[in-house]
């Protein structure tokens, strides 16, 4: 991949030989009306189209839900994760209520030996 020095330098170059070859097209032919027409196109179609795909993309984009919906869905599921957990403490409970020494999901490791 180039660096970005090399892809910078050839951006410059590129822009000096445009700029150069405008300038001659402009002051130094016949071809001055045409180029100046041709790049007022240009300048015009660009703005207006850039303009256009904004226009375009606030159209189509769905807008996004109100604050106050997701503020309700991360109640709901906050509650919901407090339900599980206090579900959780209770069947922990009496898992050793029954002689359970272990929590769920759990198991003791045995001891190792050493050799």
């Amino acid at each position: 991949m180039p660096s970005d020095r090399v892809v910078g330098g050839a951006l410059f170059a590129v822009s000096i030989i445009i700029i150069i070859a405008y300038a001659y097209l402009v002051f130094l032919t016949d071809w001055w009306e045409i180029v100046i027409k041709l790049t007022g196109l240009a300048a015009v179609g660009g703005f207006f189209g850039l303009l256009a795909w904004i226009g375009y993309t606030l159209a189509t984009t769905p807008p996004p839900k109100p604050i106050e919906e997701i503020e309700k869905e991360i109640e709901e599921e906050l509650k919901k994760l407090e339900q599980e957990l206090k579900e959780g403490e209770k069947a922990e409970g009496e898992g050793e209520k029954e002689g359970e020494t272990t929590k769920p999901g759990k198991e003791e490791k045995p001891e190792e030996k050493g050799n």
